[in-house]
């Protein structure tokens, strides 16, 4: 496919027909007609489904819709770098919900004053979702726990987070699965590290954890912590943010268990200014 092709075929798409299309792109509307057919020949499947002079995508066609967008805006993006070496574009990052929550908020910011040209946006997830999304493109960057093993990322590591087990205020010291009279837990869904590094802890200790209750969010864990229903690891840096942290306990780990380094990994092939220039403001931050 021609990039030329890919233009056209999306100017028709945002036209909604070859007449306007052809007005915006200052072609023949013959031109642009035998364009699209010559689009279709080389793809082997039919991108419009033609009713008199309106024109409606069919299921292949809105498939090329999302690519062709991709792909004009990386080369228009590419050659803006090219120009400059100052980063341009949209930004898409992904990143665990504790680090949205808890990290991101200040460095964001600073990026954002920093490099205005660039349109930041920001996906959570859990570190296996993440990776995938950044080997398909879906996003640019992301921010995951270790490990990061596969070959086709590029990854630095920004900071050392420090998990600790969270209790209800009276609970007596935990130094072991064996001082938890409910081994209830409370954790993020089986995707989540911390949920893995917890249930590893208990592993060690030849105890077997008893219920698992799944919630969406820190705040919600650290609420039902908080009233008695079970203990859960978190990154430290969370409790700053809980305004009843006083109904909390905070008891903590070996340093097998209870530290997490975190890094930002993106392809090897990707653009790189935009995200050099990230990661150079989170290490400012956070530099490990």
């Amino acid at each position: 496919m021609e990039f030329s092709d890919l233009q056209i075929f999306r100017t028709v798409v945002q036209a909604g027909g070859v007449v306007r299309a052809a007005e915006v792109l200052h072609r023949a509307q013959s031109s642009v007609t035998a364009r699209i057919k010559v689009l279709e020949e080389k793809l082997g499947v039919s991108l419009f489904l033609r009713e008199g002079r309106r024109m409606q995508l069919t299921p292949s066609g809105k498939i090329l819709v999302g690519y062709a967008d991709r792909m004009l805006d990386l080369a228009r993006e590419a050659a803006s770098a090219i120009k400059s070496d100052r980063p341009t574009g949209v930004l898409r990052l992904g990143a665990m919900e504790s680090t949205a929550a808890a990290r991101l908020p200040e460095p964001l910011g600073r990026f954002h004053e920093r490099y205005p040209e660039v349109a930041l946006e920001l996906f959570s997830g859990d570190p296996l979702d993440l990776i995938k999304q950044v080997l398909c493109s879906e996003l640019d960057a992301a921010l995951i726990a270790d490990p990061v093993s596969d070959p086709r990322l590029e990854s630095i590591e920004i900071y050392d987070e420090e998990l600790v087990i969270v209790a209800e205020a009276r609970h007596a010291r935990i130094s072991s699965p064996k001082d938890l009279p409910s081994k209830t837990i409370l954790a993020f869904h089986p995707g989540c590290p911390h949920r893995k590094r917890l249930e590893d802890w208990f592993l060690r200790g030849r105890v077997a954890p008893g219920r698992i209750v799944e919630a969406g969010s820190y705040h919600l864990i650290l609420d039902c912590v908080a009233v008695g229903m079970g203990i859960a690891l978190v990154p430290y840096s969370v409790l700053d943010s809980y305004a009843e942290r006083d109904r909390l306990s905070v008891h903590r780990l070996h340093s097998k268990f209870g530290r997490a380094k975190t890094r930002l990994v993106w392809l090897k092939e990707a653009p790189q200014t935009k995200i050099l220039a990230l990661s150079a403001v989170l290490l400012e931050s956070y530099g490990a």
